[in-house]
């Protein structure tokens, strides 16, 4: 593996439009923090026994490697002509996508992915690497997209945190708490809740149950869990929301205002394959923002001054 800079944000690139503009997300979130940008390529020589009709496997490596090294200058030139005085480090590598960009988060601070590659692949793709790098990577994994794959990103509105309680949930705080603070907007911290469900078990009598008071007791829950990040970022302005509802279909809702979304990987129901494959897919798939998938430094730690 080529030589990193410790906590760089990396950015897939592979020559789509998405990809650069995911790139020049980054580049901006890493001109914020104060770190070095990453641009990787991956590529993987496809397998061909047509002896004769091919050029060399060697020929072909060489052009693979060629093209990406192309395209990864490309967006370097592209991105300090925004931020000239970004420190951008580039890789072309000869592997498959998911794993390099897993060990690539070993060292990151977050890698960014663009919504749509060279392919035309949508939804369940991306979805599908977005999940993987969220279940198996060691960062905060960033979809940058908006309303429409070739849309520019959204430049306006505030940073929107779905939170359950959880530790992963608490670790999406923090991420969103950050992300508010450097980009001098507001927070908006969502917490749904249903009559049925109670984080993921069936209510023991759902069919008679106090609307009210399940509210009131997720609103105390939520405002507790954010109280000590309001005194760790008090220049933050912060919004609760709580609602009856799908927190897919309320977390999308609140993206088409959104900046920027964030969700915990995993949640207290404990269905990690469930919710990986649906909640965060769903909102990388569809959502009108950028959205960020946190999972949390093992071992998981709740309170707040461990992770200051």
């Amino acid at each position: 593996m080529p030589v990193v800079t410790e906590g760089s944000i990396v950015a897939g690139i592979d020559g789509s439009r998405p990809a650069r503009t995911a790139a020049l997300w980054a580049a901006d979130d890493a001109s914020l923090r104060g770190l070095p940008l990453r641009l990787v390529h991956v590529y993987r020589v496809p397998v061909a026994k047509m002896s004769g009709v091919l050029p060399p496997e060697d020929a072909i490596r060489a052009g693979f490697a060629r093209q990406g090294q192309e395209w990864v200058s490309q967006a370097r030139e592209a991105i300090l002509s925004r931020f000239p005085k970004l420190v951008v480090e580039t890789a072309v590598r000869e592997w498959s996508a998911v794993p390099a960009l897993i060990q690539e988060s070993t060292t990151a601070t977050m890698v960014v992915l663009g919504s749509r590659g060279l392919g035309g692949f949508t939804g369940p793709l991306i979805g599908s690497t977005a999940v993987s790098l969220a279940r198996d990577g060691h960062c905060p994994i960033v979809v940058a997209r908006g309303r429409r794959p070739e849309d520019p990103l959204p430049e306006k509105g505030g940073i929107v945190v779905g939170t359950d309680g959880s530790p992963t949930s608490e670790a999406a705080l923090g991420f969103g708490f950050d992300e508010a603070r450097l980009r001098d907007t507001e927070l908006i911290v969502v917490r749904t809740w249903s009559e049925v469900f109670d984080h993921g078990a069936i209510r023991p009598h759902f069919l008679d149950v106090d609307a009210a008071r399940i509210e009131s007791d997720e609103r105390k829950s939520v405002e507790e869990q954010v109280a000590p990040w309001r005194d760790k970022y008090p220049e933050v302005p912060v919004q609760v929301v709580v609602r009856r509802g799908r927190p897919i279909r309320t977390l999308l809702e609140f993206g088409t205002r959104a900046r920027l979304v964030v969700v915990g990987c995993r949640g207290r129901g404990g269905f990690e394959g469930m919710l990986l494959g649906s909640t965060s897919q769903a909102l990388v798939a569809h959502a009108e923002c950028p959205v960020a998938v946190i999972r949390p430094a093992e071992p998981i730690e709740t309170d707040v001054d461990a992770r200051s």
